[in-house]
């Protein structure tokens, strides 16, 4: 912490190789593609690792797949998801020549076929069906009921499934279909892919055959030692469905989110008749999920000592909102200037970090073995406002 300064982020190399190779691993011979969801972790040096183990990755802008082709990823394995495409990106997506495009909406289909049409070039395609699956996960991360803005139900799937099948531009490729994020039990899972199964029979009476299902991400990770999914058992169960059809899946949580730690430092101690405070200079701006999401990250003590104060205590940031918390009530023996380590914290870190407060965003951390090295420069201050410009009024 010292060499690379306060709050930080650090990731483990060996964890998210390990995390992916479960799900490798899972397939044993049969045939697949592990699409990555850079939304989770971005850093082009988690994408290098991926990418170096043959790993796809799901995209949900132009951004993203920039971000992964510097990474060494290659474009031909990457899905595109995201509900607001628009030309510049699906033209770039199309030179690039994707694997998929993820479909949302009846507009967005007929906007491929018309870029695709004007470089007379054909789009490959899957539609995202909402299987109205209740995920039973945060509802601002919940994404297969018919109440949220991704995808489309089966009558009108089944539709677009036709336009694109008679288009000389559009490809059908796959089904795809997600239906949320921090899943933790499999029931959600088989539900939505029977539903999908039914879909894939209707097509095929339609004269309608698709290469691949992508069965989209979600898999929880345990954040506080609760019980979440076996990834064997879930593909396996998926294997066994689908026969000979080629699965996609698009994990990011589940890859990322143990191998990752953000350390702060505590900068006050302050007590009252009804709290305590451990004033951190890590915020919400820089680990917003406990905010956003009251989610629970678990807080270690780095160097645990015993001369501090025994407490239980709320872990609070400099940021001026009531909501700048990391963590509450926890039970800690602390000083000011020790270090603590908020736990699980590899995915929708950084990613949904922010300069609110104009506060620069924190370095980025990569540990392999004893070796460990920055894979991401902190920001200065200067950086913040090297893009805006003085109003110059010339009536004064």
């Amino acid at each position: 912490m010292h060499s690379y300064g306060s709050p930080l982020y650090i990731y483990s190399k060996s964890q998210i190789e390990f995390n992916w190779n479960l799900f490798e691993q899972s397939f044993e011979s049969h045939p697949h593609l592990i699409c990555y969801a850079v939304k989770a972790n971005s850093n082009i040096a988690v994408l290098n690792i991926l990418a170096k183990l043959g790993s796809g990755f799901d995209i949900v802008s132009l951004g993203e797949l920039e971000r992964v082709i510097a990474a060494g990823g290659d474009p031909r394995k990457c899905v595109f998801s995201g509900v607001a495409k628009n030309e510049n990106s699906i033209k770039k997506a199309l030179e690039y020549g994707i694997y998929c495009f993820n479909v949302e909406s009846e507009d967005e289909l007929a906007r491929i076929e018309f870029v695709a049409s004007s470089m007379n070039m054909t789009a490959p395609i899957s539609i995202r069906v909402n299987p109205n699956v209740d995920a039973n996960t945060h509802p601002y991360i919940s994404t297969g009921l018919t109440e949220n803005k991704f995808g489309v139900g089966s009558d009108i799937a089944l539709s677009m499934y036709k336009k694109a099948s008679s288009s000389t531009h559009l490809k059908v490729c796959g089904l795809d279909y997600h239906i949320g994020s921090q899943i933790t039990d499999l029931s959600p899972f088989l539900e939505a892919l029977d539903r999908a199964l039914e879909l894939i029979e209707k097509l095929k009476s339609e004269n309608i055959f698709i290469n691949h299902l992508d069965i989209g991400g979600g898999v929880g990770v345990s954040y506080n030692q609760e019980k979440t999914i076996d990834i064997k058992e879930y593909l396996n169960s998926v294997i066994e469905r689908v026969g000979s059809l080629k699965i996609l899946v698009e994990p990011g949580r589940s890859i990322v989110g143990d191998a990752g730690i953000f350390v702060t430092k505590v900068e006050y101690l302050k007590q009252n008749d009804l709290k305590s405070f451990a004033i951190v200079d890590g915020a919400m701006n820089d680990l917003i999920r406990p905010s956003l999401y009251d989610s629970h990250h678990q807080a270690v003590l780095i160097d645990n000592n015993s001369r501090g104060i025994n407490d239980e205590w709320d872990i609070v940031g400099p940021v001026c909102e009531s909501a700048d918390f990391l963590a509450k009530n926890r039970n800690l023996t602390l000083e000011k200037g020790d270090y603590i380590a908020i736990m699980t914290a590899g995915a929708y870190g950084f990613v949904l970090s922010s300069n609110y407060n104009s506060r620069p965003r924190v370095a980025e951390v990569m540990v392999s073995g004893i070796k460990h090295s920055l894979v991401r420069k902190r920001e200065t201050i200067e950086s913040l406002f090297e893009n805006e410009i003085l109003f110059e009024d010339e009536t004064h």
